[in-house]
């Protein structure tokens, strides 16, 4: 038998495994404007392999996997809180090798959250991509001391207060007054007895409140014509009131702003796993995330894409999130039956009270 040196067997390994990259077609269901189509073109030269997007939401991609078990896809892009309880009824991913993922592209605070927020017996379920924010939205002229959720009812800002009556406000209100809302998911009555306090806090502040905005829109326009000086509100929001007026800004809460996290996850029938992997290898390689946050405005979970974004857009992470900030955002968790039943009847009284 003839006998190959170490050195070219290595190289043949590696030229077949691009061979089959290359012969391959990877089929990627994912959000709008999730793959550029400038990074698809640069993948597609890179690796040989085929790239077919199919443009959808949580709830379809669910129902779509479910459908055929898992198959259709080689590559999906769920949200981090949508995973876990799809993943153990239904069965529809794969776990993730992490030994396949360049880890430390990554954010470490991010992919730990991901981690265990899609966790599934001993294994877990997706890498994360991209993120966005809610927290304040502060006019810091009218009112410097906006630091965290309590300026919602500090009666310094009586009648320039707004915010949306839902559940986010609810979380971010628990954690301001020093709760952990998330860690007591799993304990109805614990969980109701932080509520509670919410609810309570939340009504003794409705003189102070101006409205409860309905939608991004009035929320933006009420910050710029001064009625409104401190609200909670989004990231981007923050930014963009930011670019017409220097004055208003996005401020990450000292207790944490709220964040949301969507993923890269692999179906269960995926049939390009090499693919797979070198897709989200490449996304989350920095120059690469920098070019889809410039594009979308969204954050990346890349680690160090700060040095590839567009300097205004650089500069609005920057003056909003610290690395402390960005550790200490509050990833939205998977929602368990019944937390959302008592958050309602929480919403109804606070609306009812007078």
């Amino acid at each position: 038998m003839k006998k190959f040196p170490l050195s070219s067997l290595i190289l043949l390994t590696f030229a077949s495994s691009s061979l089959l990259l290359a012969s391959g077609t990877l089929r990627i269901i994912t959000w709008k404007g999730y793959a550029p189509a400038e990074l698809v073109k640069k993948f597609e030269k890179e690796t040989g392999t085929k790239v077919e997007l199919t443009y959808s939401n949580n709830e379809e991609m669910i129902a779509k996997l479910r459908a055929t078990r898992g198959g259709g896809f080689d590559l999906a892009q769920p949200s981090q809180d949508r995973i876990s309880g799809v993943q153990a009824k239904f069965h529809i991913y794969k776990p993730i090798d992490y030994s396949r993922i360049k880890t430390d592209q990554i954010v470490p605070s991010m992919l730990a959250a991901v981690k265990k927020n899609t966790k599934v017996g001993d294994a877990s379920y997706a890498v994360p991509f991209c993120y966005g924010t809610s927290g304040l939205i502060v006019n810091t002229k009218a009112a410097p001391d906006a630091k965290d959720y309590d300026a919602l009812w500090n009666p310094k800002y009586k009648g320039r207060i707004s915010y949306r009556l839902k559940r986010p406000t609810l979380i971010a209100t628990a954690f301001a007054l020093g709760y952990d809302p998330f860690a007591a998911y799993h304990d109805k009555a614990k969980y109701k007895k932080i509520m509670q306090a919410v609810e309570k806090k939340l009504i003794e502040a409705k003189p102070l409140v101006k409205n409860y905005w309905a939608n991004g829109d009035q929320l933006l326009g009420m910050m710029r014509t001064g009625e409104v000086t401190v609200a909670m509100g989004w990231d981007n929001g923050g930014w963009k009131l930011h670019a017409e007026n220097p004055d208003i800004d996005f401020v990450a809460p000292k207790s944490g702003a709220l964040g949301w996290i969507d993923t890269f996850a692999i179906p269960a029938k995926s049939k390009n796993l090499d693919a797979a992997y070198a897709w989200i290898n490449f996304m989350l390689r920095p120059e690469n995330a920098a070019y889809f946050t410039n594009k979308e405005k969204y954050g990346t979970a890349s680690a160090n894409a700060s040095k590839y974004l567009k300097p205004e857009i650089k500069a609005d992470f920057e003056r909003s999130f610290t690395k402390a900030d960005i550790d200490n955002i509050k990833w939205y968790p998977p929602v368990p039956a019944g937390i959302e039943e008592i958050e309602g009847r929480i919403l109804d009284h606070i609306k009812a009270a007078r």
